[in-house]
């Protein structure tokens, strides 16, 4: 049996995982704030679980990293570009913005991009994968936390990769961002951005998403 995928999964899915391991379904809840609202990276950092539960949790669940490899802050205005490794010593970019009325982090959905734009760097080398929602989700947390900044008031999709060529995973990214047991982003404070896959942008219209 593959390791669930913790940061990607749903409340619902890790309220089924504690049935499986004999645990009351409020731990779900736990674990889902400790991701979406304090930002961890594993489960040892949730420290009102017990150690033996953390333990078991570990053995059926697991952190896609993310590891912030690097910084660099402009001087033309309040923004700092991140780097992120991933899995594989895959390299993908993150922004995080302040304006006036807030901030905005801006996210790749895959490392790379195979709609071949001539304007952009990120289709220079072809798409070499797909992110998961958990690995969009950690660049907005990471971005966040290094920024020192709590609350997020918009999230845009326009960073790596086109969003609607990796339909599912953004998907889920927007549902687990704006679920209000966790972060609880307003759907109307998140922007994607598309280069014009049709088909999947009526698809996108008919989950009507506000």
């Amino acid at each position: 049996m593959s390791a669930l995928d913790i940061r990607s999964a749903s409340l619902a899915e890790l309220e089924g995982l504690m049935r499986e391991i004999g645990e009351p379904s409020y731990r779900a809840s736990q674990v889902f704030s400790w991701i979406h609202k304090r930002y961890v990276n594993s489960f040892a950092e949730m420290t009102d679980l017990s150690l033996n539960l953390r333990q078991r949790l570990g053995e059926r669940g697991r952190f896609s990293p993310v590891e912030m490899a690097g910084r660099s802050a402009s001087k033309a205005d309040d923004a700092t570009k991140y780097l992120f490794a991933l899995e594989n010593n895959t390299i993908i970019e993150s922004v995080f913005m302040r304006h006036g009325h807030g901030a905005t982090v801006c996210v790749s959905t895959q490392a790379g991009c195979r709609m071949g734009c001539k304007f952009c760097a990120s289709a220079s080398e072809g798409l070499q994968r797909n992110l998961s929602a958990g690995e969009m989700c950690a660049q907005v947390y990471g971005a966040a936390r290094d920024a020192g900044e709590r609350r997020v008031s918009n999230v845009v999709l326009m960073g790596c990769g086109e969003p609607l060529d990796n339909y599912g995973a953004s998907l889920r990214f927007i549902h687990l961002l704006c679920d209000a047991r966790g972060f609880g982003l307003s759907q109307r404070s998140v922007t994607l951005s598309t280069c014009g896959l049709v088909p999947r942008i009526y698809a996108l219209a008919e989950e009507r998403l506000p």
